[in-house]
């Protein structure tokens, strides 16, 4: 038997991923974090990005997650997150135009504008982006 995990990835409206991994990769508040079969218990808070896991046969999933936790228990890993998608439901020009409309919204301030929602708008499209570029790198090896 192969040394995999479970891995579950949930968002706040559905479950999006179930099933066995040999690796997960996900962007922890302290940086990039692997987890195999094995692992150590933990528990940290995931920054908006791409998570990545590696199936049994060697083939890698992408999903983008807003943020969220990321848990290990023995033999289980939970991602739970308020926004979870397919990396194949990423709107790249829909990211591109939210990233333009926050960085907009950023230096031109008036009353109407809520800096602290423009950026947090802004990191969520940088990590949309970022996680179709992922894509498009793993795709052309």
């Amino acid at each position: 038997m192969a040394m995999t995990i479970h891995c579950d990835i949930v968002s706040a409206e559905e479950e999006i991923f179930s099933g066995r991994a040999k690796l997960i990769v996900a962007n922890g508040i302290q940086g990039d974090l692997g987890v195999t079969y094995g692992h150590a218990p933990l528990l940290t808070s995931l920054e908006p990005g791409p998570v990545r896991v590696v199936m049994d046969n060697g083939e890698e999933q992408v999903y983008y997650v807003s943020g969220g936790y990321l848990e290990v228990q023995p033999n289980v890993v939970s991602i739970l997150a308020d926004t979870a998608l397919r990396a194949d439901d990423l709107d790249e020009a829909a990211a591109l135009e939210a990233q333009k409309q926050a960085q907009h919204d950023m230096l031109n301030q008036n009353a109407d504008i809520d800096y602290s929602r423009a950026a947090a708008r802004l990191a969520a499209a940088t990590a949309q982006l970022r996680t179709l570029q992922q894509i498009r790198k793993a795709m052309s090896k």
